[in-house]
């Protein structure tokens, strides 16, 4: 009888994990549930759920799992493990600051995350706030607020020149300021929304491809395939000069990398830095631009 269940477990085993990688690397987002199972299951939930399952196995078999979590580990890493050399940081250089703020943060909240006041900051997902407030505080800068509880500061005057928002509630905003065009993006989290629509509307509306930055939570992780359009033209800044895990999602378990700061590539990043967090589940992300 233990026999019988030592090899049923075997075979459980091995469903598992061929699900699971089959998920991962063949099905991908080839349709709308198997995207759901993607996002579901990025690589590190997939190597800790071949761990678990090594568990119960003995020892030749056990073997095999674990090797395999190395190899998928070591995938893992060369994905989203960053090194880079960051370079010197000038007065005339361009500090942009990115956070979903999990609705329980707002302005203040992030500059005192960020430790100081960035050129630019946008914000989705904000907290309670007044605008007043903050405008009687920092009477020099300029903000905009949208209905879509996004919100963005400058240091500099800022020129909103539009603000669409689909069906399912994905907002685009494109605005200028510092010399820079801006979109700042906020894509809707439900799941029974595709993300292929949502990421379609942000496309269609991000038409600036050069002195531009492009910045928000996607929803959808960098290896997501409809954000292929954007990543011809932008250089995704944690990839260019950040370091440790790309991923900013959840709750600083290196999961998913869900927001991201795009530049145009006639512009150059010279460092980028990814903020933990306690008071959301999303990371704050901030980068420094050179024109």
């Amino acid at each position: 009888m233990l026999k019988i269940i030592r090899v049923l477990y075997l075979f459980l085993n091995i469903v598992i994990i061929g699900a699971l990688l089959a998920i991962h690397f063949v099905f991908k987002e080839h349709s709308y549930q198997s995207s759901l199972l993607y996002y579901t299951f990025p690589l590190p939930v997939i190597i800790l759920a071949v761990l678990l399952l090594s568990i119960f196995l003995n020892r030749k078999f056990k073997k095999l799992n674990l090797i395999l979590a190395g190899l998928l580990l070591l995938v893992w890493l060369g994905r989203s493990f960053k090194i880079s050399f960051p370079e010197t940081i000038n007065e005339t250089d361009l500090e942009v600051v990115f956070w979903n703020a999990a609705r329980e943060n707002n302005f203040q909240a992030a500059l005192n995350k960020n430790g100081d006041i960035p050129d630019v900051l946008v914000l989705v997902e904000t907290g309670e706030y007044s605008i007043e407030e903050f405008q009687q505080k920092y009477p020099n800068y300029y903000f905009f607020t949208s209905d879509r509880e996004m919100f963005i500061f400058s240091k500099t005057p800022l020129e909103i020149k539009s603000e669409n928002t689909s069906k399912f509630k994905t907002t685009v905003i494109e605005f200028k300021t510092a010399g820079i065009n801006f979109y700042a993006v906020d894509v809707t989290g439900s799941p029974d929304v595709p993300r292929e629509w949502e990421l379609r509307h942000v496309n269609e509306f991000v038409k600036r491809t050069h002195n531009t930055i492009v910045l928000g939570d996607f929803n959808a992780p960098y290896e997501s395939k409809y954000l292929k359009q954007i990543k011809k033209n932008f250089n995704q800044a944690f990839n260019e000069k950040g370091n440790g895990f790309r991923e900013t999602w959840f709750w600083n378990i290196p999961l998913l990398s869900l927001d991201h700061i795009w530049v145009s590539k006639d512009l150059k990043v010279l460092k980028t830095k990814k903020f933990y967090s306690k008071v959301s589940d999303h990371c704050m992300l901030k980068t420094y631009v050179r024109k």
